[in-house]
């Protein structure tokens, strides 16, 4: 003969909500952030198509000037602008 009786679900009860909000929460951030961010990615912050970084950028693109000169211009607006790597090698930026 069983003496024990069902005590119920216990306090495991509030444990399954908690696990589905949380789920719930993390999918619609993760879908709100890439959303928001485009094809740009999350490391790069938007440029404006005349700044003077981005027209450096379409110049070299173009073959108008070599990566030497690429760099050495690219540092100098750095320290103006005070953005650092402008490339994810972090090549002419500052540490």
């Amino acid at each position: 003969m069983n003496t024990l009786a069902y005590a119920g679900p216990g306090p495991w009860i509030f444990f399954v909500p908690l696990v589905w909000a949380a789920v719930i929460f993390t999918v619609v951030t993760v879908l709100r952030r890439t959303g928001r961010r485009g094809r740009r990615g999350p490391w790069r912050p938007p440029l404006d198509d005349r700044s003077p970084i981005a027209v450096l950028g379409r110049r070299f693109a173009a073959g108008e000037i070599d990566e030497e000169e690429y760099w050495r211009r690219i540092s100098v607006l750095e320290e103006h602008f005070g953005r650092a790597n402008p490339t994810p090698g972090g090549k002419g930026g500052a540490a």
